[in-house]
Formats: C-alpha cells, structure tokens, sequence
C-alpha cells in the first residue's frame, strides 16, 4: 500500500493559506489537514458557503486531498485555549461547541474530506469523570447526526490530559453511543508514544477498524511535545510498514502546531524523512 501524506495547517500559520497549500503541493504532498481558524478558513466569518466552495477549487487544482481538523485554539473564545469544550459546565458553552462542529461537517462536506476530526476537551474541575462522559455522549450526538447524514466520518482523537485519552477511551465512547457508523478514530502516533501501553506499531495494528485519520510527529514516552523527525523517540519504519499494512486510504498528516515559524522548512524535511524511511510512500497523483 501507499501511504497519502499531508502536512496540517496548523503547523503553517504564518503562511497564507493559498501560499500554504501552493507549497504543500510544490513540494509534493498528496494533501492537508484543514484546521478551521481565523487565519485560513474561518468558520465563524460570513460567506461559509462561498469562501468553501472557492478552496475546494483551489484543491482540485491543486491535486491536493483533504481532512478537517477542529483542533484551532481560540475560535470561540479569545482567552480561554480550546474552549468552550464538549464538557463546559454551562450547556449553552457546550452546545456552541456542538454547533461549530456540526457547520463543520458540512465543510469537510463540500470540501469532499476524508474525515472531520475533534477532540473530547478537558475535564473542568469539580466535574466527575461519569458527568463528563454524559456530557460528551450528549453533545456529540447531534454531530454525529450530521455526520451520517453528510456521510463524512467523524474521527474522534484521544488527546493526552483530555477526557478520552486513549485508545481505551475511545473504545469507551464507542460502548455509550452504542457504536454508531459515523464515528471512527483520529490516531497521533506521538500521543501512543507519550501514553499508551504498547508500541506505536502495535497501537496502529489495534486501531486499524476504526482509523479514519492519522496524525504524526515525533514524541518521548511521558512528555505531550510534538517534535520534529528525529529529535524523539520514535523507531518510524515499524509505524510506517504497519499503517500501510491496514490499508488505510485517509491522509497521514505530520503536525507540528508549535511549529509554524519553520513551517516551509519542516515541511520540506518531514517528507524527506517519511519518504526515507518508508520507499513505499510517495505521491499518489
């Protein structure tokens, strides 16, 4: 199998993002993963509907693909990071959470994404964890809704200090919505390295069933940093052979959000280094 690889926006903010794109594609990315935010494609500004329809040209164009990432730090709320969450206290906070992803959707829609991705959020203080899984069932109900009428999956990601964690956690969440269609799997590789039991490899031959979107950087055991290739802990081929070996078709995004003055850079050098140590992985246009 040939892997898809895409660099995720979020990595590139001081960049415009038709330069962005331009440059994801010059250097031969078979696509992007989209975070939704002020300064690429905002999904609070007026003319959605327009300003969509004109990128989804763009990347035709372009011959790139694409996967939406919720993941923006500030785009309901100036100073609170990532809020409001799906587990805010207050249920008109939670509910406009569950109003961006669903408008969302519709984006990855039009756009023709692989997948729309999001996370759990936080658990607030004082909150028990039994709450805060009622309340994320809750509010992700009508996204996934959305989802399965929009026929775009949902890929749910396990975030270190998040409610749902873990691949165990999102086993969890698939048990309380009674495992519906829509709902699939964001896989970090970082996050297996920094947290979960078993070796990367082996979390990718796990999570294969669900996988409906990867995200990867380099990372150590324990430490929530997302690193540049080589500067981790990460043994990359055994990943690389076992993400290829699941057949998935969705786009392998490197992510690097604290990145982004190096951007074009690291751009450059992360294909370099996936395309090294995986012969198989190339561009599929």
């Amino acid at each position: 199998m040939t892997l898809r690889l895409g660099y995720g926006t979020n990595g590139l903010t001081d960049l415009r993002l038709d330069d962005a794109l331009a440059l994801l594609a010059d250097l031969g990315y078979d696509g992007v993963g989209l975070t939704l935010d002020h300064m690429h494609l905002d999904p609070l500004a007026p003319d959605l509907a327009g300003r969509t329809r004109r990128l989804a040209g763009r990347l035709d164009r372009l011959g790139l693909q694409v996967t939406v990432e919720t993941g923006a730090r500030y785009v309901l709320d100036p100073r609170r990071k990532h809020g409001p969450s799906l587990l805010d206290p207050d249920p008109g906070a939670r509910a406009a959470r569950t109003r961006l992803l669903v408008r969302s959707v519709q984006v990855a829609a039009d756009l023709g994404a692989h997948a729309l991705h999001c996370f759990s959020g936080i658990t607030p203080d004082g909150t028990s964890p039994a709450t805060a899984w009622q309340r994320l069932e809750s509010a992700l109900t009508p996204v996934l809704d959305a989802a399965a009428t929009a026929d775009v999956p949902l890929a749910v990601e396990p975030e270190p200090g998040h409610l749902l964690a873990t691949l165990e956690d999102f086993h969890h969440l698939r048990a309380l919505l009674g495992d519906p269609g829509p709902l699939g799997l964001t896989l970090d590789i970082g996050h297996c390295q920094c947290l979960e039991p078993d070796a990367p490899a082996d979390c990718v031959t796990q999570a294969a069933p669900w996988l409906r979107h990867v995200q990867i950087e380099d990372m150590r055991r324990g430490v929530h940093e997302h690193l540049p290739f080589g500067e981790g802990e990460i043994d990359f081929p055994p990943v690389l052979r076992a993400l290829a070996a699941t057949g998935y078709q969705g786009l392998t995004v490197v992510e690097l959000p604290r990145h982004s003055h190096a951007g074009p850079e690291l751009a450059r050098t992360s294909l370099d280094f996936l395309r090294s140590h995986a012969p198989t992985i190339g561009a599929t246009a």
